[in-house]
């Protein structure tokens, strides 16, 4: 079987006496889009800092394609060079066209020229359905096309690996749709993604694989005919049936007794 492109083993990760991932093991194989779930607190966005380091662990290894990122003798810089990473927030810059912050840090990190920066740019903008957009500032966009040019500026690096968290989450819902039509195109064309989700119309429909997390462990790894659809941990349980019941969630909030932990 081929080496896993995301292999994480053992994973610690804690801010002071708070012990936040308390031993994580996942992989994703190449083309494998997995899908990570779980309530707010879970640890899921730490875990994908970790992924490309962004929060260094405490303890425990990260490989991606092969090369360990917490080795102390990495070059992190050419590792990260193969991981895209989309926020929740855009991280656009506002002083620049869109254009103009998809050529930068193809010409600040790659060394690109500006023509062939130019031209991978028009080429992402295409494929997330912005092309009409290259010479508008974020202020002129929506959220939803903020993140797609987010999408497609970490495209423009070529990336290997495409980590999202909760890359719809800060959107109105009307938006959501066309940025998880571009993750769709992603998978189809069989892009590595590790998704941080709520979505789960999408993880059920998209993901390959669907891990949930509680309390920083994984909880369940499975299909998301297993995990989602018939989960066998009353965690997991509990929280979808949260999550798809807001009525549920809002009476536990209000109720001291059943205060989420």
């Amino acid at each position: 079987m081929s080496t896993p492109e995301i292999l994480v083993r053992d994973l610690h990760k804690s801010f002071g006496a708070n012990e936040v991932l308390r031993g994580i093991d996942l992989e994703v194989r190449r083309g494998e889009v997995v899908c990570v779930i779980g309530p707010s607190g879970s640890g899921k966005s730490t875990l994908l800092r970790c992924v490309n380091l962004l929060e260094e662990p405490s303890r425990g290894q990260v490989l991606v394609g092969g090369t360990e990122l917490t080795d102390p003798d990495v070059d992190i810089d050419a590792a990260r060079r193969r991981i895209g990473m989309v926020f929740q927030q855009f991280n656009l810059f506002p002083h620049l066209t869109v254009t103009e912050n998809l050529t930068l840090p193809q010409r600040r990190v790659l060394k690109r020229d500006r023509a062939s920066a130019a031209r991978i740019a028009a080429e992402n903008l295409q494929r997330v359905g912005l092309a009409e957009k290259a010479d508008a500032y974020p202020a002129a966009l929506s959220g939803g096309q903020q993140q797609r040019v987010a999408i497609a500026r970490a495209l423009a690096m070529g990336p290997e690996v495409m980590l999202f968290d909760e890359p719809t989450s800060a959107l109105d819902p009307e938006l959501v749709g066309d940025v998880l039509a571009v993750m769709r195109m992603l998978a189809d064309e069989g892009m590595t993604m590790m998704v941080v989700t709520h979505e789960m119309t999408f993880a059920r429909e998209v993901a390959d694989r669907v891990v949930f997390m509680d309390g920083g462990v994984v909880v369940e790894d499975g299909t998301p005919e297993q995990v989602i659809g018939d989960p066998g941990h009353e965690r997991t349980r509990h929280f979808l049936s949260r999550l798809l019941d807001p009525a549920m969630a809002e009476m536990e909030q209000e109720s001291p007794d059943r205060a989420d932990r």
